[in-house]
């Protein structure tokens, strides 16, 4: 393994594309433990009048989401949207086949839109629309009832139930990996095609304003994987605004180095995405982009819920603990450099969801009666949510490279960098290597820029540490020493398997 320099240049000429304040989602399933016990929990000591945890509320604003997808995920293909509304004592419980959970819908519609205004302005609904056991009628009906203003019956029912404003929807997912066969309802590509077609031209007819997400295929080693979007986008492509796609990475077989890689399967899944797209565009001879909604992505131990999922052992419970990850810090540096690689795409990926908020594979853990705390994870989504606001710069990397089993040589640097409307640039960057550090030069060409304000390294001896309900702070970020801003170039060094964000003003 090298240990030479690792460069870039930044230059305001070159640019990706603005950030879409919307790359800042998540995402809310009625699974497991997230909403219940999660975001919800009447009569936790810090609950308030509604129910909703202040204590993850506070957390929730720290990290910055924007977007908040919900109800699923695959729970969506099963959902029932009048289930969810009016008095919570006359609610239906009801078998949720996608978790083989009991859903109570204690937790509904009104919840969630009142659970993203004590957010803040900046948390819009991204609702997901049920085509596995239901159609165009249904998605209609949810959407007078949510949307219109008042004087229908749908509207007016949302007003008795004590929402006289509406909930304002604009952005809408048309089903979920319907492209999966563990999906209820899966549909083949033309079955799905013409069902989005179809809703997506009468949701127009309610409003021609709204922002509707296609389904894409549900990872990029699903066998359908681009025939499926060529087909969709072939039936939808001047209905729709974007195409979803999601990717979930773990290490397989033990192979670190190229679990450290992720963001080469992420980054090349992105761009084959947007070469179909653009490809059938091309064909219909049609001027629109269609962009990309990344409404899924993580780490997901996937393989340790197979396990679950094949034991027989799942049995309709309420809430049941799933899916419930401790990231470590290895964990969370792959998980800074998903940050980067959909950053390095924001001219194309305009919507993107960490799957998913509160205790399901999530940045934010609770304890049921108990405390609230940060995953590792946690802090690069929220420095990247806070300091990636802007105008993306192109970085072209020359880096030292490492042996990966999956990709080959692969850069040990993964790097970003955007530029703020003041002027300010932040680079965001991860350091592969597992043993050394590695030396960084940036050099800076018409940009004024003159101090380092701060270099901030998520990295430890142990990359097996985490943070746990007994120990909630063993991993946070530190403040690196000796990185430098002399004569236009930026000089740092990068810890070893770490992630960095260096701000320059």
């Amino acid at each position: 393994m090298s240990t030479s320099t690792a460069r870039f240049t930044l230059d305001p000429a070159f640019k990706v594309g603005q950030v879409n304040p919307r790359l800042f989602g998540s995402f809310v399933e009625h699974l497991g433990r997230c909403v219940y016990t999660g975001v919800f929990e009447p009569g936790h000591p810090a609950a308030d009048e509604d129910g909703i945890r202040t204590d993850v509320l506070e957390l929730v604003r720290e990290l910055g989401v924007t977007a908040v997808r919900y109800p699923g995920g695959n729970f969506v293909s099963g959902y029932k949207w009048e289930d969810s509304v009016g008095p919570v004592e006359d609610r239906p419980r009801r078998l949720d086949l996608a978790w083989r959970s009991t859903e109570t819908n204690r937790f509904g519609l009104s919840e969630y839109i009142a659970f993203l205004k004590k957010i803040g302005p900046q948390a819009e609904p991204m609702m997901a629309l049920n085509l596995g056991t239901r159609g165009v009628a249904e998605a209609l009906e949810l959407q007078e009832y949510a949307n219109h203003p008042a004087g229908t019956a749908l509207s007016d029912l949302r007003v008795s139930h004590g929402d006289k404003d509406p909930f304002g929807i604009r952005l809408w997912c048309l089903g979920n990996e319907m492209d999966g066969p563990w999906q209820t309802g899966h549909k083949t590509a033309q079955e799905y095609g013409r069902i989005a077609a179809e809703t997506a031209r009468a949701m127009r007819q309610i409003d021609p304003g709204v922002e509707l997400v296609a389904c894409g295929s549900s990872s990029q080693s699903m066998p359908t994987f681009a025939a499926w979007e060529a087909t969709v986008l072939e039936e939808t492509y001047d209905l729709v605004d974007h195409i979803s796609l999601h990717a979930y990475y773990q290490p397989e077989d033990g192979d670190v180095d190229s679990f450290l890689a992720s963001a080469v399967d992420m980054e090349s899944f992105i761009e084959n995405v947007v070469a179909t797209a653009d490809h059938i565009g091309a064909k219909l001879k049609s001027k629109k982009k269609i962009n990309l909604s990344f409404d899924e992505w993580n780490v997901w131990y996937m393989s340790k819920w197979h396990e679950i999922e094949n034991s027989g052992t799942r049995d309709w419970a309420e809430a049941p603990r799933l899916l419930e990850d401790n990231y470590s810090v290895l964990d969370a540096v792959v998980f800074g450099s998903l940050l980067i690689a959909l950053l390095r795409h924001a001219d194309r990926v305009t919507v993107a969801c960490l799957a998913q908020l509160v205790n399901v594979i999530a940045p934010i853990m609770t304890e049921p009666g108990g405390p609230a705390w940060r995953q590792t994870t946690f802090f690069p989504f929220a420095q990247a949510s806070k300091h990636g606001r802007g105008e993306v710069l192109d970085v072209r990397v020359d880096s030292p490279t490492y042996e990966t089993r999956k990709f080959g040589e692969t850069d040990l640097l993964h790097a970003t960098a955007v530029r703020a409307e003041d002027g300010s640039v932040t680079v965001f960057a991860v350091n592969r290597g597992r043993t050394g550090s590695l030396p960084l030069e940036v050099a800076l060409s018409g940009l004024d820029l003159t101090e380092v304000v701060e270099h901030s390294v998520l990295a430890d001896a142990d990359p097996d540490a985490r943070n746990t309900l007994d120990a909630p702070d063993r991993v946070a970020p530190h403040a690196a020493e000796g990185t430098a801003l002399k004569d236009g170039v930026l000089t740092a060094v990068l810890e070893p398997l770490s992630w960095n964000v260096i701000r320059l003003a």
